[in-house]
């Protein structure tokens, strides 16, 4: 891996990070965690999957459950863009975040700060589906149309067909 790549990389952990603590509405029930929309650059290039996963660690440390959501949190990152950098199907990609980060923060939230479950996965559910498979994908399927931002992420599958 190159430094220019390592340098790609750090930049985007660093955008999660920020876009995360910047926004009001990253953590607790109701989330609508934008830096989340990152995650559909491991569609392109399985190696953003290292980034996304640093990010989203680090900025969890900062949210109210901390080391747990750290922990956890970033296990539902971890599955999605593994599951996300394999998929052939970018609307499908955008739904992994949505049930994982579903199921898992809304355990998070129910055993850690006592929201009521089902009420919880759903929310977290909801806010993921409007940022990552509604925002994300719509954003993404517009940036991939122009070649100099594939070639910015240096995207090397699920290239559109010109």
């Amino acid at each position: 891996m190159t430094i220019k790549r390592i340098t790609k990389l750090a930049a985007v952990a660093a955008l999660y990070i920020v876009f995360t603590l910047i926004n009001p509405f990253s953590f607790e029930m109701v989330q609508f965690r934008i830096s989340e929309i990152l995650i559909l650059l491991c569609f392109y290039r399985r190696d953003y999957s290292y980034a996304l996963i640093v990010g989203c660690f680090i900025a969890n440390l900062f949210g109210p459950m901390g080391y747990v959501d750290a922990l956890f949190g970033t296990l539902a990152t971890t599955i999605s863009v593994f599951l996300i950098s394999r998929s052939k199907n970018l609307i499908l990609a955008g739904l992994y975040p949505v049930l994982l980060n579903g199921v898992i923060v809304g355990l998070e939230l129910h055993y850690i700060l006592e929201f009521p479950l089902l009420t919880a996965m759903g929310f977290v559910a909801l806010g993921e589906f409007v940022v990552v498979t509604t925002v994300g994908v719509i954003l993404f399927m517009i940036l991939t149309k122009n070649d100099g931002f594939l070639d910015l992420i240096e995207a090397n599958q699920n290239l559109p067909q010109h």
